[in-house]
C-alpha cells in the first residue's frame, strides 16, 4: 500500500485537520488519494439511521469527495457513538475491533486508489482490542507515519514518547506536524517556538510543518500553504531514523 498514517500525541491534536490537509495536498499532486479513518468514537446518525464518522467527512468535504456507501463503508469500518477510547466503546458497544477487517478495507481501497490517508484515533498506544494498540495497527498496515501534536506546555513530554514508541515498532517515521488547537497569546508564543526546536532536536527529526489556529471553519488554503514543503514526501516505508 502507498500512502500516510496520520496518528497524534493524543486527542485532540489536531489530526484531522492535518490528515485532511495531507489529502488535499496528494490530490493535488495528481494522486487518486483517499481518506481513511479505521476506528472513530463519538459517530453520529442521521436521521434515517446511517451512522458517519466525522472526522472523515471533514476529509471528504475538504478534498471534495463523495464516494459510495460500499466504499464508504470501507473508509470507516468501525464506528461507536461513545466518545471515549476505541476499547471502551467497542465493549460498551458490544462490537470489537477486528485489525484484520481493517487491514482487508484498507487493501480493497489501495486496490482501487493511488494512495490512502489513514488517520488514527487518540494517540500512539490508545489500546483498541486487547493488547492491541493503535501502533499495532499502524505496524499492521506498513505506511510511513506522520505525528501530529499540538505546540503548547507538554508538548514535548508527549511527543518524544510517541517519537520512542512509533520507532520501537520498526515504523518509519517521516516527521511531526505541529498543530495550534488553540489562540496562542503573543505572551507565551517563544514557548511555542521553543517546543518545535526541542521536539526536532532532541527527537531527532523533521518538524514537517506548523498549522496555525484556524478556529472551527478551517481556511484550507492556510493549511494548504503549511504543508507546502511536504509535497515530495515517500508515500511507502523506508529506513527507521535512528532514535
Amino acid at each position: 500500500m502507498r500512502g500516510l498514517f496520520v496518528t497524534g500525541t493524543g486527542t485532540d491534536a489536531g489530526k484531522t485537520l492535518a490528515a485532511a490537509g495531507f489529502l488535499r495536498m496528494l490530490r493535488e499532486r495528481g494522486l487518486d488519494a483517499v481518506p481513511m479513518k479505521p476506528v472513530q468514537t463519538g459517530s453520529r446518525r442521521d436521521a434515517d439511521g446511517t451512522w458517519h464518522s466525522p472526522d472523515l467527512e471533514v476529509s471528504l468535504a475538504a478534498a471534495g469527495l463523495s464516494p459510495d456507501v460500499s466504499e464508504r463503508s470501507r473508509m470507516a469500518p468501525f464506528l461507536y457513538e461513545p466518545p471515549c477510547s476505541p476499547h471502551l466503546a467497542a465493549r460498551l458497544y458490544g462490537r470489537p475491533i477486528d485489525p484484520g477487517a481493517i487491514l482487508e478495507a484498507a487493501q480493497w481501497l489501495s486496490a482501487r486508489h493511488d494512495a490512502l490517508v489513514v488517520e488514527g484515533a487518540g494517540g500512539v498506544l490508545v489500546p483498541i482490542a486487547g493488547r492491541k494498540t493503535m501502533a499495532d495497527l499502524m505496524t499492521l498496515l506498513g505506511l510511513p507515519v506522520v505525528l501530529v501534536s499540538p505546540g503548547g506546555l507538554g508538548a514535548i513530554n508527549h511527543a518524544l514518547l510517541s517519537i520512542e514508541a512509533i520507532r520501537s515498532r520498526g515504523l518509519f517515521l517521516l516527521g511531526v506536524v505541529m498543530t495550534e488547537t488553540r489562540p496562542v497569546p503573543e505572551v507565551s508564543r517563544y514557548i511555542h517556538e521553543d517546543n518545535a526546536r526541542t521536539i526536532a532536536e532532541t527527537g531527532r527529526t523533521t518538524i514537517l510543518a506548523r498549522i496555525p489556529y484556524l478556529g472551527r471553519t478551517p481556511d484550507w488554503t492556510v493549511v494548504d500553504t503549511a504543508l507546502g514543503g511536504c509535497r515530495d514526501i515517500p508515500l511507502q516505508g523506508g529506513e527507521v531514523s535512528s532514535p
